[in-house]
């Protein structure tokens, strides 16, 4: 079977593990307003974004806080830029649905490789 191939090398293994608690990524509404969801992996992290309330969704977007966490702790800079590539401007059930399905197709991009490197 051949390798698939991305835009970015990265390491499969590594962008699905769990991470540290002090790494996790922490769903707030606002500064100082923490919702009580985290997430310490790209599965937990599509979790998040299925319960964390819409507003949460929309302040860490704008912020960029997603792409940030997905770049530098999980170590995916190709989901990074997919969620980079969400449009500001979507809320709500549709921003949610957006980020899910980025998400949940990264995650089974990344299982598909780690089942080629077996």
């Amino acid at each position: 079977m051949s390798r698939m191939k991305f835009k970015d090398e990265v390491n499969p293994e590594y962008v699905m593990r769990t991470t540290p608690r002090e790494k996790a990524f922490y769903f707030f509404l606002d500064i100082g307003r923490y919702t009580g969801i985290s997430a310490r992996s790209l599965e937990e992290f599509y979790e998040g974004i299925s319960i964390a309330p819409s507003k949460s969704l929309e302040f860490h977007l704008i912020r960029g806080d997603f792409k940030r966490w997905v770049r530098e702790v999980l170590g995916d800079p190709h989901l990074a830029d997919m969620i980079d590539s969400i449009d500001r401007s979507l809320q709500n059930k549709k921003l949610r649905a957006m980020l899910k399905m980025k998400i949940r197709r990264r995650i089974n991009q990344l299982r598909a490789l780690l089942d080629t490197q077996k």
